[in-house]
Protein backbone atom coordinates (compact mmCIF):
# COMPACT_ATOMS: atom_id res chain seq x y z
CA UNK A 1 0.00 0.00 0.00
CA UNK A 2 2.97 2.34 0.63
CA UNK A 3 4.45 1.70 -2.81
CA UNK A 4 1.60 1.69 -5.36
CA UNK A 5 2.58 1.17 -8.98
CA UNK A 6 1.06 3.13 -11.82
CA UNK A 7 -2.06 1.80 -13.58
CA UNK A 8 -1.25 -0.33 -16.63
CA UNK A 9 -3.49 1.30 -19.24
CA UNK A 10 -2.99 -1.61 -21.65
CA UNK A 11 -4.68 -3.94 -19.17
CA UNK A 12 -7.50 -1.44 -18.75
CA UNK A 13 -7.94 -1.19 -22.54
CA UNK A 14 -7.97 -4.98 -22.93
CA UNK A 15 -10.74 -5.24 -20.34
CA UNK A 16 -12.69 -2.38 -21.95
CA UNK A 17 -12.39 -4.02 -25.37
CA UNK A 18 -13.61 -7.37 -24.02
CA UNK A 19 -16.66 -5.79 -22.34
CA UNK A 20 -17.58 -3.65 -25.36
CA UNK A 21 -17.15 -6.59 -27.74
CA UNK A 22 -19.46 -8.76 -25.62
CA UNK A 23 -22.06 -6.01 -25.57
CA UNK A 24 -21.86 -5.37 -29.32
CA UNK A 25 -22.68 -9.04 -29.89
CA UNK A 26 -25.10 -9.56 -27.01
CA UNK A 27 -27.16 -6.37 -27.37
CA UNK A 28 -27.68 -6.76 -31.12
CA UNK A 29 -27.89 -10.53 -31.48
CA UNK A 30 -30.31 -11.19 -28.59
CA UNK A 31 -33.20 -9.05 -30.01
CA UNK A 32 -32.70 -10.67 -33.44
CA UNK A 33 -32.98 -14.19 -31.98
CA UNK A 34 -36.02 -13.17 -29.92
CA UNK A 35 -37.77 -11.87 -33.04
CA UNK A 36 -36.96 -14.89 -35.21
CA UNK A 37 -37.49 -17.75 -32.75
CA UNK A 38 -39.22 -16.71 -29.53
CA UNK A 39 -39.21 -13.94 -26.95
CA UNK A 40 -36.55 -13.75 -24.24
CA UNK A 41 -33.64 -15.42 -26.03
CA UNK A 42 -30.04 -14.30 -25.78
CA UNK A 43 -26.91 -14.80 -27.84
CA UNK A 44 -23.33 -14.13 -26.90
CA UNK A 45 -19.78 -14.35 -28.10
CA UNK A 46 -18.91 -17.25 -25.73
CA UNK A 47 -22.27 -18.84 -24.89
CA UNK A 48 -23.22 -19.32 -28.56
CA UNK A 49 -19.96 -21.19 -29.20
CA UNK A 50 -20.52 -23.34 -26.08
CA UNK A 51 -23.98 -24.33 -27.37
CA UNK A 52 -22.54 -25.05 -30.81
CA UNK A 53 -19.94 -27.41 -29.32
CA UNK A 54 -22.73 -29.37 -27.60
CA UNK A 55 -24.92 -29.40 -30.75
CA UNK A 56 -22.01 -30.48 -32.98
CA UNK A 57 -21.13 -33.29 -30.57
CA UNK A 58 -24.75 -34.49 -30.60
CA UNK A 59 -24.73 -34.48 -34.42
CA UNK A 60 -21.49 -36.51 -34.37
CA UNK A 61 -23.19 -39.08 -32.14
CA UNK A 62 -26.27 -39.25 -34.41
CA UNK A 63 -24.16 -39.69 -37.55
CA UNK A 64 -21.76 -42.16 -35.98
CA UNK A 65 -21.59 -45.58 -37.65
CA UNK A 66 -20.12 -48.22 -35.32
CA UNK A 67 -17.37 -50.40 -36.81
CA UNK A 68 -16.86 -54.01 -35.80
CA UNK A 69 -13.51 -55.24 -34.51
CA UNK A 70 -12.30 -58.28 -32.57
CA UNK A 71 -9.74 -58.92 -29.86
CA UNK A 72 -8.20 -62.23 -28.79
CA UNK A 73 -7.20 -62.74 -25.17
CA UNK A 74 -5.10 -65.68 -24.02
CA UNK A 75 -5.26 -67.09 -20.49
CA UNK A 76 -1.88 -68.65 -19.68
CA UNK A 77 -0.40 -70.60 -16.79
CA UNK A 78 3.19 -69.65 -15.81
CA UNK A 79 5.83 -72.32 -15.39
CA UNK A 80 4.82 -74.33 -12.32
CA UNK A 81 1.96 -71.95 -11.52
CA UNK A 82 -1.71 -72.67 -10.88
CA UNK A 83 -3.20 -69.21 -11.44
CA UNK A 84 -3.67 -68.06 -15.04
CA UNK A 85 -2.81 -64.56 -16.22
CA UNK A 86 -4.05 -62.66 -19.26
CA UNK A 87 -2.19 -61.54 -22.41
CA UNK A 88 -3.72 -59.79 -25.43
CA UNK A 89 -2.93 -60.54 -29.07
CA UNK A 90 -0.89 -57.60 -30.37
CA UNK A 91 0.87 -58.34 -33.65
CA UNK A 92 1.84 -60.82 -36.34
CA UNK A 93 5.53 -60.55 -37.08
CA UNK A 94 6.43 -56.83 -36.92
CA UNK A 95 2.95 -55.63 -37.97
CA UNK A 96 0.25 -54.75 -35.44
CA UNK A 97 -2.76 -56.94 -36.05
CA UNK A 98 -6.28 -55.69 -36.79
CA UNK A 99 -9.15 -58.15 -36.78
CA UNK A 100 -12.23 -56.74 -38.48
CA UNK A 101 -14.74 -59.61 -38.28
CA UNK A 102 -15.45 -63.13 -37.04
CA UNK A 103 -14.06 -64.75 -40.20
CA UNK A 104 -10.65 -63.11 -39.64
CA UNK A 105 -10.78 -64.03 -35.95
CA UNK A 106 -11.47 -67.68 -36.81
CA UNK A 107 -8.51 -67.66 -39.24
CA UNK A 108 -6.16 -66.40 -36.49
CA UNK A 109 -7.53 -68.95 -33.99
CA UNK A 110 -6.92 -71.73 -36.54
CA UNK A 111 -3.30 -70.58 -37.04
CA UNK A 112 -2.76 -70.52 -33.26
CA UNK A 113 -4.00 -74.09 -32.92
CA UNK A 114 -1.24 -76.23 -31.39
CA UNK A 115 1.28 -73.36 -31.01
CA UNK A 116 3.73 -73.28 -28.12
CA UNK A 117 3.57 -70.13 -25.96
CA UNK A 118 7.01 -68.87 -24.95
CA UNK A 119 8.12 -65.74 -23.08
CA UNK A 120 10.10 -63.87 -25.76
CA UNK A 121 10.92 -60.67 -23.88
CA UNK A 122 10.61 -59.27 -20.36
CA UNK A 123 11.23 -55.57 -19.81
CA UNK A 124 11.28 -54.21 -16.27
CA UNK A 125 11.42 -50.49 -15.58
CA UNK A 126 10.14 -47.63 -13.49
CA UNK A 127 7.70 -44.85 -14.32
CA UNK A 128 7.62 -41.52 -12.54
CA UNK A 129 4.37 -39.57 -12.28
CA UNK A 130 4.50 -35.92 -11.30
CA UNK A 131 1.74 -34.20 -9.38
CA UNK A 132 -0.54 -31.68 -11.10
CA UNK A 133 -0.18 -27.93 -10.68
CA UNK A 134 -2.32 -26.10 -8.09
CA UNK A 135 -5.84 -25.28 -9.18
CA UNK A 136 -6.85 -22.43 -11.44
CA UNK A 137 -10.55 -21.63 -11.90
CA UNK A 138 -11.14 -24.03 -14.79
CA UNK A 139 -9.26 -27.01 -13.29
CA UNK A 140 -11.01 -26.50 -9.93
CA UNK A 141 -14.39 -26.66 -11.67
CA UNK A 142 -13.35 -29.77 -13.62
CA UNK A 143 -12.01 -31.69 -10.61
CA UNK A 144 -14.94 -30.68 -8.37
CA UNK A 145 -17.28 -32.00 -11.08
CA UNK A 146 -15.41 -35.31 -11.45
CA UNK A 147 -14.63 -36.01 -7.80
CA UNK A 148 -17.42 -34.28 -5.87
CA UNK A 149 -20.22 -34.19 -8.45
CA UNK A 150 -20.46 -30.39 -8.07
CA UNK A 151 -21.84 -28.29 -10.90
CA UNK A 152 -19.58 -25.32 -11.75
CA UNK A 153 -22.09 -22.83 -10.27
CA UNK A 154 -22.08 -24.73 -6.96
CA UNK A 155 -18.28 -24.94 -6.97
CA UNK A 156 -17.89 -21.17 -7.42
CA UNK A 157 -20.52 -20.41 -4.76
CA UNK A 158 -18.74 -22.55 -2.16
CA UNK A 159 -15.31 -21.23 -3.21
CA UNK A 160 -16.61 -17.66 -2.73
CA UNK A 161 -17.66 -18.56 0.83
CA UNK A 162 -14.23 -20.04 1.59
CA UNK A 163 -12.55 -16.94 0.16
CA UNK A 164 -14.73 -14.40 1.99
CA UNK A 165 -14.20 -16.13 5.32
CA UNK A 166 -15.74 -18.70 7.66
CA UNK A 167 -16.22 -18.37 11.43
CA UNK A 168 -13.67 -20.95 12.62
CA UNK A 169 -13.65 -22.10 16.25
CA UNK A 170 -10.87 -20.38 18.26
CA UNK A 171 -9.83 -18.39 15.16
CA UNK A 172 -12.76 -16.11 14.33
CA UNK A 173 -13.75 -15.26 10.77
CA UNK A 174 -10.97 -16.55 8.55
CA UNK A 175 -10.48 -16.50 4.79
CA UNK A 176 -9.47 -20.06 3.93
CA UNK A 177 -8.40 -19.83 0.27
CA UNK A 178 -6.89 -17.30 -2.09
CA UNK A 179 -9.00 -15.65 -4.80
CA UNK A 180 -10.85 -18.29 -6.82
CA UNK A 181 -11.06 -16.49 -10.21
CA UNK A 182 -7.61 -16.87 -11.66
CA UNK A 183 -5.78 -18.35 -14.64
CA UNK A 184 -2.30 -18.13 -13.12
CA UNK A 185 -0.16 -20.93 -11.67
CA UNK A 186 2.01 -18.49 -9.76
CA UNK A 187 2.39 -19.21 -6.03
CA UNK A 188 3.95 -16.88 -3.46
CA UNK A 189 7.29 -17.89 -2.00
CA UNK A 190 5.84 -17.56 1.52
CA UNK A 191 3.17 -20.19 0.75
CA UNK A 192 5.76 -22.52 -0.84
CA UNK A 193 8.03 -22.25 2.21
CA UNK A 194 5.11 -22.91 4.56
CA UNK A 195 3.79 -25.96 2.71
CA UNK A 196 7.30 -27.44 2.36
CA UNK A 197 7.83 -27.07 6.08
CA UNK A 198 4.45 -28.74 6.69
CA UNK A 199 5.22 -31.66 4.32
CA UNK A 200 8.57 -32.28 6.02
CA UNK A 201 7.10 -32.33 9.52
CA UNK A 202 3.93 -34.27 8.61
CA UNK A 203 5.12 -36.82 6.03
CA UNK A 204 8.92 -36.85 6.29
CA UNK A 205 11.89 -36.05 4.04
CA UNK A 206 11.04 -38.77 1.48
CA UNK A 207 7.94 -36.81 0.44
CA UNK A 208 9.70 -33.44 0.04
CA UNK A 209 11.53 -32.65 -3.25
CA UNK A 210 15.01 -31.14 -2.92
CA UNK A 211 13.83 -27.91 -4.53
CA UNK A 212 10.36 -26.30 -4.78
CA UNK A 213 8.28 -27.09 -7.85
CA UNK A 214 7.57 -24.05 -10.03
CA UNK A 215 4.69 -24.19 -12.51
CA UNK A 216 4.57 -22.06 -15.63
CA UNK A 217 1.32 -20.30 -16.56
CA UNK A 218 0.04 -20.17 -20.14
CA UNK A 219 1.27 -17.28 -22.27
CA UNK A 220 -2.31 -15.94 -22.42
CA UNK A 221 -2.67 -15.95 -18.63
CA UNK A 222 -3.68 -12.59 -17.16
CA UNK A 223 -1.73 -13.45 -13.98
CA UNK A 224 -3.81 -11.09 -11.86
CA UNK A 225 -3.93 -13.47 -8.88
CA UNK A 226 -2.06 -16.46 -7.53
CA UNK A 227 -3.20 -20.01 -8.19
CA UNK A 228 -6.03 -21.20 -5.93
CA UNK A 229 -4.48 -22.45 -2.72
CA UNK A 230 -5.15 -22.58 1.04
CA UNK A 231 -4.51 -19.20 2.66
CA UNK A 232 -2.70 -21.13 5.42
CA UNK A 233 -1.18 -24.31 3.93
CA UNK A 234 -0.58 -25.79 7.38
CA UNK A 235 -4.30 -25.60 8.25
CA UNK A 236 -5.49 -29.15 7.55
CA UNK A 237 -9.12 -29.73 6.51
CA UNK A 238 -9.91 -32.13 9.36
CA UNK A 239 -8.73 -29.57 11.92
CA UNK A 240 -11.57 -27.21 10.96
CA UNK A 241 -14.18 -29.72 9.74
CA UNK A 242 -16.59 -28.95 12.61
CA UNK A 243 -16.75 -25.27 11.55
CA UNK A 244 -17.56 -25.98 7.89
CA UNK A 245 -20.64 -27.15 6.03
CA UNK A 246 -20.38 -30.42 4.14
CA UNK A 247 -19.79 -28.62 0.80
CA UNK A 248 -17.25 -26.21 2.30
CA UNK A 249 -15.29 -29.06 3.86
CA UNK A 250 -15.25 -31.12 0.65
CA UNK A 251 -14.07 -28.23 -1.52
CA UNK A 252 -11.51 -26.92 0.98
CA UNK A 253 -10.12 -30.45 1.34
CA UNK A 254 -9.85 -30.77 -2.46
CA UNK A 255 -8.02 -27.41 -2.77
CA UNK A 256 -5.75 -28.18 0.20
CA UNK A 257 -4.86 -31.67 -1.08
CA UNK A 258 -4.12 -30.44 -4.61
CA UNK A 259 -1.86 -27.65 -3.37
CA UNK A 260 0.04 -29.79 -0.86
CA UNK A 261 0.44 -32.57 -3.47
CA UNK A 262 1.80 -30.07 -6.01
CA UNK A 263 4.90 -29.61 -3.79
CA UNK A 264 5.43 -33.30 -2.97
CA UNK A 265 7.70 -35.90 -4.58
CA UNK A 266 6.79 -37.99 -7.61
CA UNK A 267 4.87 -41.26 -7.45
CA UNK A 268 7.10 -44.09 -8.70
CA UNK A 269 5.72 -47.26 -10.32
CA UNK A 270 7.52 -50.50 -11.10
CA UNK A 271 6.52 -51.55 -14.61
CA UNK A 272 6.76 -54.89 -16.41
CA UNK A 273 6.10 -55.47 -20.12
CA UNK A 274 6.10 -59.05 -21.40
CA UNK A 275 6.05 -60.29 -25.03
CA UNK A 276 4.83 -63.84 -25.51
CA UNK A 277 5.46 -65.61 -28.83
CA UNK A 278 3.04 -68.15 -30.31
CA UNK A 279 4.09 -69.11 -33.84
CA UNK A 280 4.23 -65.86 -35.85
CA UNK A 281 2.00 -64.07 -33.33
CA UNK A 282 2.97 -61.91 -30.35
CA UNK A 283 0.80 -61.49 -27.24
CA UNK A 284 1.51 -58.68 -24.77
CA UNK A 285 0.92 -58.42 -21.03
CA UNK A 286 1.67 -55.42 -18.79
CA UNK A 287 1.85 -54.88 -15.08
CA UNK A 288 2.36 -51.80 -12.92
CA UNK A 289 2.74 -51.60 -9.16
CA UNK A 290 3.46 -48.72 -6.80
CA UNK A 291 7.07 -48.60 -5.64
CA UNK A 292 6.72 -45.27 -3.81
CA UNK A 293 3.40 -43.46 -3.46
CA UNK A 294 4.79 -39.91 -3.26
CA UNK A 295 2.12 -37.22 -3.72
CA UNK A 296 -0.63 -39.87 -4.21
CA UNK A 297 -0.47 -40.36 -0.45
CA UNK A 298 -2.92 -37.45 -0.23
CA UNK A 299 -4.28 -36.75 -3.74
CA UNK A 300 -5.02 -38.23 -7.16
CA UNK A 301 -6.56 -36.22 -9.99
CA UNK A 302 -10.09 -37.11 -11.10
CA UNK A 303 -10.59 -38.65 -14.56
CA UNK A 304 -13.50 -38.38 -17.01
CA UNK A 305 -13.31 -42.14 -17.59
CA UNK A 306 -12.22 -44.88 -15.22
CA UNK A 307 -9.00 -46.59 -16.25
CA UNK A 308 -9.02 -50.37 -16.47
CA UNK A 309 -7.11 -52.00 -13.63
CA UNK A 310 -4.62 -54.68 -14.63
CA UNK A 311 -4.01 -57.84 -12.60
CA UNK A 312 -0.53 -58.46 -11.25
CA UNK A 313 1.68 -60.65 -13.45
CA UNK A 314 3.52 -63.69 -12.04
CA UNK A 315 7.33 -63.73 -12.11
CA UNK A 316 8.34 -64.53 -15.70
CA UNK A 317 11.72 -65.03 -17.40
CA UNK A 318 12.71 -65.05 -21.06
CA UNK A 319 12.47 -68.55 -22.51
CA UNK A 320 9.76 -69.73 -20.06
CA UNK A 321 7.28 -72.08 -21.75
CA UNK A 322 3.69 -71.28 -20.77
CA UNK A 323 0.65 -73.51 -20.76
CA UNK A 324 -2.44 -72.27 -22.59
CA UNK A 325 -5.68 -72.47 -20.62
CA UNK A 326 -7.92 -70.97 -23.32
CA UNK A 327 -8.21 -68.35 -26.05
CA UNK A 328 -11.06 -65.85 -25.72
CA UNK A 329 -12.12 -64.11 -28.95
CA UNK A 330 -14.34 -61.07 -28.27
CA UNK A 331 -16.43 -58.97 -30.62
CA UNK A 332 -16.38 -55.18 -30.10
CA UNK A 333 -17.83 -52.12 -31.80
CA UNK A 334 -16.30 -48.65 -31.91
CA UNK A 335 -18.20 -46.16 -29.75
CA UNK A 336 -19.35 -42.62 -30.58
CA UNK A 337 -17.66 -39.70 -28.82
CA UNK A 338 -19.00 -39.10 -25.32
CA UNK A 339 -21.42 -36.27 -24.71
CA UNK A 340 -20.01 -33.23 -22.96
CA UNK A 341 -20.44 -32.87 -19.23
CA UNK A 342 -19.55 -29.68 -17.37
CA UNK A 343 -15.96 -30.76 -16.76
CA UNK A 344 -15.27 -31.75 -20.37
CA UNK A 345 -17.04 -28.66 -21.77
CA UNK A 346 -14.95 -26.35 -19.59
CA UNK A 347 -11.82 -28.26 -20.66
CA UNK A 348 -12.79 -27.86 -24.35
CA UNK A 349 -13.46 -24.10 -24.01
CA UNK A 350 -10.12 -23.69 -22.24
CA UNK A 351 -8.22 -25.72 -24.86
CA UNK A 352 -9.78 -23.74 -27.71
CA UNK A 353 -8.93 -20.49 -25.90
CA UNK A 354 -12.55 -19.31 -25.78
CA UNK A 355 -13.75 -17.05 -22.96
CA UNK A 356 -12.13 -16.64 -19.58
CA UNK A 357 -12.04 -19.21 -16.74
CA UNK A 358 -13.96 -16.81 -14.49
CA UNK A 359 -16.91 -16.79 -16.95
CA UNK A 360 -17.32 -20.55 -17.55
CA UNK A 361 -19.69 -21.15 -14.62
CA UNK A 362 -21.90 -18.23 -15.68
CA UNK A 363 -21.87 -19.36 -19.33
CA UNK A 364 -22.99 -22.90 -18.46
CA UNK A 365 -25.61 -21.58 -16.05
CA UNK A 366 -27.00 -19.29 -18.79
CA UNK A 367 -27.30 -21.93 -21.51
CA UNK A 368 -29.05 -24.26 -19.04
CA UNK A 369 -31.45 -21.65 -17.65
CA UNK A 370 -32.34 -20.46 -21.18
CA UNK A 371 -33.05 -24.11 -22.05
CA UNK A 372 -30.62 -24.22 -24.98
CA UNK A 373 -29.09 -27.23 -23.24
CA UNK A 374 -30.47 -29.76 -20.76
CA UNK A 375 -28.92 -32.24 -18.36
CA UNK A 376 -29.34 -35.97 -18.62
CA UNK A 377 -27.51 -37.31 -15.62
CA UNK A 378 -24.17 -35.50 -15.89
CA UNK A 379 -24.31 -35.25 -19.69
CA UNK A 380 -25.23 -32.01 -21.49
CA UNK A 381 -27.62 -32.40 -24.44
CA UNK A 382 -28.91 -29.73 -26.80
CA UNK A 383 -32.63 -28.97 -26.75
CA UNK A 384 -34.68 -28.36 -29.89
CA UNK A 385 -34.36 -24.64 -29.10
CA UNK A 386 -30.56 -24.89 -28.79
CA UNK A 387 -30.32 -26.70 -32.12
CA UNK A 388 -32.57 -24.13 -33.82
CA UNK A 389 -30.46 -21.24 -32.53
CA UNK A 390 -27.21 -22.94 -33.57
CA UNK A 391 -28.55 -23.59 -37.09
CA UNK A 392 -29.65 -19.96 -37.43
CA UNK A 393 -26.24 -18.79 -36.17
CA UNK A 394 -24.36 -21.11 -38.55
CA UNK A 395 -26.47 -19.94 -41.49
CA UNK A 396 -26.19 -16.21 -40.81
CA UNK A 397 -23.42 -15.57 -38.21
CA UNK A 398 -20.83 -18.24 -38.98
CA UNK A 399 -17.96 -16.23 -37.49
CA UNK A 400 -19.69 -15.73 -34.13
CA UNK A 401 -20.10 -19.47 -33.57
CA UNK A 402 -16.86 -20.42 -35.34
CA UNK A 403 -14.48 -21.87 -32.76
CA UNK A 404 -11.31 -20.74 -34.57
CA UNK A 405 -12.63 -17.22 -35.22
CA UNK A 406 -13.67 -16.81 -31.57
CA UNK A 407 -10.27 -18.09 -30.38
CA UNK A 408 -8.56 -15.63 -32.77
CA UNK A 409 -10.58 -12.79 -31.23
CA UNK A 410 -9.37 -13.87 -27.79
CA UNK A 411 -5.79 -13.72 -29.08
CA UNK A 412 -6.35 -10.18 -30.40
CA UNK A 413 -7.73 -9.13 -27.01
CA UNK A 414 -4.58 -10.56 -25.43
CA UNK A 415 -2.38 -8.52 -27.81
CA UNK A 416 -4.16 -5.33 -26.62
CA UNK A 417 -3.02 -6.34 -23.13
CA UNK A 418 0.61 -6.34 -24.32
CA UNK A 419 0.23 -2.93 -25.94
CA UNK A 420 0.86 -4.34 -29.43
CA UNK A 421 -2.45 -3.21 -30.97
CA UNK A 422 -4.91 -0.35 -30.47
CA UNK A 423 -8.13 -1.51 -28.79
CA UNK A 424 -10.41 0.82 -30.75
CA UNK A 425 -9.01 -0.59 -34.03
CA UNK A 426 -9.79 -4.17 -32.96
CA UNK A 427 -13.39 -3.21 -32.16
CA UNK A 428 -13.73 -1.15 -35.33
CA UNK A 429 -12.49 -3.98 -37.55
CA UNK A 430 -14.86 -6.43 -35.88
CA UNK A 431 -17.89 -4.15 -35.92
CA UNK A 432 -17.47 -3.21 -39.60
CA UNK A 433 -17.88 -6.83 -40.73
CA UNK A 434 -20.35 -7.78 -38.00
CA UNK A 435 -22.80 -4.93 -38.69
CA UNK A 436 -22.94 -5.92 -42.38
CA UNK A 437 -23.58 -9.56 -41.41
CA UNK A 438 -26.38 -8.52 -39.04
CA UNK A 439 -28.02 -6.29 -41.67
CA UNK A 440 -27.85 -9.07 -44.27
CA UNK A 441 -29.37 -11.57 -41.82
CA UNK A 442 -32.26 -9.21 -41.05
CA UNK A 443 -32.90 -8.70 -44.75
CA UNK A 444 -32.73 -12.41 -45.62
CA UNK A 445 -35.06 -13.39 -42.77
CA UNK A 446 -37.52 -10.52 -43.13
CA UNK A 447 -41.02 -11.79 -42.35
CA UNK A 448 -39.72 -15.25 -41.36
CA UNK A 449 -40.03 -16.90 -37.96
CA UNK A 450 -38.66 -20.31 -36.92
CA UNK A 451 -41.38 -22.49 -35.43
CA UNK A 452 -40.45 -24.98 -32.73
CA UNK A 453 -42.35 -28.18 -32.06
CA UNK A 454 -44.59 -27.66 -29.04
CA UNK A 455 -44.93 -30.32 -26.35
CA UNK A 456 -48.48 -31.65 -26.38
CA UNK A 457 -50.05 -32.41 -22.99
CA UNK A 458 -52.88 -34.71 -21.91
CA UNK A 459 -54.99 -31.69 -20.92
CA UNK A 460 -58.01 -31.15 -23.15
CA UNK A 461 -59.11 -27.53 -23.60
CA UNK A 462 -62.53 -27.29 -21.97
CA UNK A 463 -63.47 -24.43 -24.31
CA UNK A 464 -62.75 -25.99 -27.72
CA UNK A 465 -61.71 -29.63 -27.16
CA UNK A 466 -58.14 -29.38 -28.54
CA UNK A 467 -55.18 -30.94 -26.70
CA UNK A 468 -53.32 -28.14 -24.94
CA UNK A 469 -49.59 -27.52 -25.48
CA UNK A 470 -46.66 -26.21 -23.40
CA UNK A 471 -45.54 -22.71 -24.34
CA UNK A 472 -42.87 -20.37 -22.99
CA UNK A 473 -43.53 -16.73 -22.17
CA UNK A 474 -41.90 -13.86 -20.31
CA UNK A 475 -42.47 -15.53 -16.94
CA UNK A 476 -41.61 -19.09 -17.92
CA UNK A 477 -43.67 -22.04 -19.12
CA UNK A 478 -47.46 -22.19 -19.26
CA UNK A 479 -50.09 -24.41 -20.89
CA UNK A 480 -52.16 -22.90 -23.71
CA UNK A 481 -54.68 -23.90 -26.32
CA UNK A 482 -53.07 -24.33 -29.78
CA UNK A 483 -56.17 -22.64 -31.26
CA UNK A 484 -54.93 -19.15 -30.31
CA UNK A 485 -56.10 -16.45 -31.22
CA UNK A 486 -59.58 -18.02 -31.68
CA UNK A 487 -59.26 -19.73 -28.29
CA UNK A 488 -57.25 -17.94 -25.59
CA UNK A 489 -57.54 -20.56 -22.83
CA UNK A 490 -54.37 -20.89 -20.71
CA UNK A 491 -53.40 -22.82 -17.56
CA UNK A 492 -50.55 -22.82 -15.07
CA UNK A 493 -47.72 -25.19 -16.09
CA UNK A 494 -47.15 -28.07 -13.70
CA UNK A 495 -44.44 -30.69 -14.20
CA UNK A 496 -46.03 -33.93 -13.02
CA UNK A 497 -44.23 -36.95 -11.60
CA UNK A 498 -47.02 -39.49 -12.16
CA UNK A 499 -46.89 -40.33 -8.41
CA UNK A 500 -50.10 -40.30 -6.36
CA UNK A 501 -50.13 -38.12 -3.24
CA UNK A 502 -50.25 -40.39 -0.14
CA UNK A 503 -52.41 -37.86 1.75
CA UNK A 504 -55.24 -37.03 -0.65
CA UNK A 505 -54.85 -39.02 -3.87
CA UNK A 506 -53.85 -36.00 -5.98
CA UNK A 507 -50.68 -35.93 -8.12
CA UNK A 508 -47.25 -35.02 -6.75
CA UNK A 509 -45.74 -32.32 -8.97
CA UNK A 510 -42.35 -30.61 -9.23
CA UNK A 511 -42.26 -27.13 -7.70
CA UNK A 512 -39.71 -24.41 -7.00
CA UNK A 513 -39.12 -22.59 -3.73
CA UNK A 514 -38.66 -18.80 -3.56
CA UNK A 515 -34.91 -19.38 -3.73
CA UNK A 516 -35.26 -21.55 -6.87
CA UNK A 517 -34.68 -24.89 -5.15
CA UNK A 518 -36.73 -27.80 -6.55
CA UNK A 519 -39.11 -29.63 -4.21
CA UNK A 520 -42.16 -31.88 -4.64
CA UNK A 521 -45.69 -31.16 -3.48
CA UNK A 522 -49.33 -32.06 -4.06
CA UNK A 523 -51.12 -30.36 -6.96
CA UNK A 524 -54.14 -29.79 -4.66
CA UNK A 525 -52.26 -27.32 -2.45
CA UNK A 526 -53.39 -25.49 -0.26
CA UNK A 527 -56.11 -28.09 0.40
CA UNK A 528 -53.34 -30.71 0.77
CA UNK A 529 -50.01 -29.73 2.34
CA UNK A 530 -47.89 -32.77 1.34
CA UNK A 531 -44.33 -31.75 0.33
CA UNK A 532 -40.86 -33.31 0.12
CA UNK A 533 -37.38 -32.12 -0.86
CA UNK A 534 -36.66 -35.66 -2.12
CA UNK A 535 -37.88 -36.86 -5.53
CA UNK A 536 -40.63 -39.51 -5.28
CA UNK A 537 -40.57 -42.63 -7.45
CA UNK A 538 -43.51 -44.60 -8.86
CA UNK A 539 -42.32 -47.69 -6.99
CA UNK A 540 -44.07 -48.71 -3.77
CA UNK A 541 -42.37 -49.92 -0.59
CA UNK A 542 -42.75 -53.72 -0.35
CA UNK A 543 -42.79 -53.51 3.47
CA UNK A 544 -45.34 -50.79 4.19
CA UNK A 545 -46.80 -49.86 0.79
CA UNK A 546 -45.61 -46.25 1.04
CA UNK A 547 -43.76 -44.16 -1.56
CA UNK A 548 -40.09 -44.90 -2.25
CA UNK A 549 -38.00 -41.75 -2.68
CA UNK A 550 -34.88 -41.36 -4.84
CA UNK A 551 -31.69 -40.93 -2.84
CA UNK A 552 -28.95 -39.62 -5.14
CA UNK A 553 -25.20 -40.03 -4.72
CA UNK A 554 -22.40 -42.36 -5.76
CA UNK A 555 -24.69 -45.33 -5.00
CA UNK A 556 -28.24 -44.21 -5.89
CA UNK A 557 -31.01 -45.98 -3.99
CA UNK A 558 -34.74 -45.91 -3.30
CA UNK A 559 -35.64 -45.33 0.34
CA UNK A 560 -38.88 -45.41 2.31
CA UNK A 561 -39.34 -42.37 4.54
CA UNK A 562 -42.30 -43.78 6.48
CA UNK A 563 -41.70 -43.68 10.22
CA UNK A 564 -40.39 -46.99 11.55
CA UNK A 565 -39.97 -48.64 8.10
CA UNK A 566 -36.41 -47.89 6.88
CA UNK A 567 -36.61 -50.01 3.67
CA UNK A 568 -33.75 -49.34 1.19
CA UNK A 569 -33.42 -50.67 -2.35
CA UNK A 570 -30.11 -50.20 -4.19
CA UNK A 571 -30.65 -49.15 -7.83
Amino acid sequence: MQNPRSIDIDLVNAQQARRVLDRIVGYTLSPFLSQKIRRGLSGGRVQSVAVRLIVDRENEIRQFNPEEYWSIESLLYPKGGKTAFSAMLHSKGAEKIKIANKQQADTVLAELEGCEYTVAKVKNGTKKIRSSAPFITSTLQQDASRKLGFQSKRTMKVAQELYEGIDIADMGTTGLITYMRTDSLRVSQTAIDEVREFILSKYGADYLPKSPRIFKSKASSQDGHEAIRPAMPSLEPDAIKSSLTSDQYKLYKLIWQRFAASQMTECVHNTTAVDIAAGDYIFKANDSSVKFNGFTLIYTEGKDFEEEKTKALPKLSEGDVLKLKELLPKQHFTEPPARFNEASLIKALEEYGIGRPSTYAATISTILSREYVKREGKALLPTELGEAITKLMKDHFENIVNVKFTAKMEEELDTIEKGEIEWVKVLSDFYGDYSKTLAAAKQEMEGQKIKLKEDETDFVCELCGRKMVVKTGRFGKFIACPGYPECKNIKKFEKGTGVTCPKCGGEIIEKKSKKGRIFYGCNKYPTCDFSSWTQPSKEKCPQCGGILFVKKGKKPSLVCQAEGCGFIKQE
